[in-house]
């Protein structure tokens, strides 16, 4: 199978050596996204902006592969305060809808530009 590198300027650009996400077959592999705003490449302001900034940068780089966050199949979310996992629920209820995708939640001590969330994804079409 050929992979095929997803990009679109509605997500942050690639801070690093990756892809904002890679296709191989129905299978799309979406890499972390932070708080950042794409256009100004700012981080969101607090926890409950920060995670919205997340699922919007998520959903718009599911959309550029041809998919939406429904297809989503797994999510892992990383924060560095485990008490803000409630808020990432009540945020995961505007974005998603049942049945849910499996989920890990992670505590971290830190993650880039001093993020307080982080979330990456694989989606699968046409399942």
């Amino acid at each position: 199978m050929r992979k095929t590198i997803i990009s679109t300027p509605k997500a942050p650009a690639a801070i690093g050596t990756y892809s904002q996400a890679v296709k191989v077959g129905d299978t799309i592999y979406l890499s972390g996204q932070i708080g950042l705003d794409p256009a100004a490449m700012t981080l969101a302001d607090g926890i409950d902006a920060q995670i919205i900034q997340v699922f919007e940068n998520l959903k718009a780089v599911a959309e550029a592969a041809g998919g939406a966050l429904a297809d989503v199949v797994k999510l892992n979310v990383f924060l560095t305060d485990l008490g803000n996992f409630a808020k990432v629920n009540e945020a995961m209820a505007r974005y998603f809808s049942a049945p849910f995708p499996a989920r890990a939640a992670v505590g971290v001590k830190e993650l880039p530009r001093g993020a307080l969330v982080e979330a990456d994804a694989v989606m699968c079409l046409g399942a």
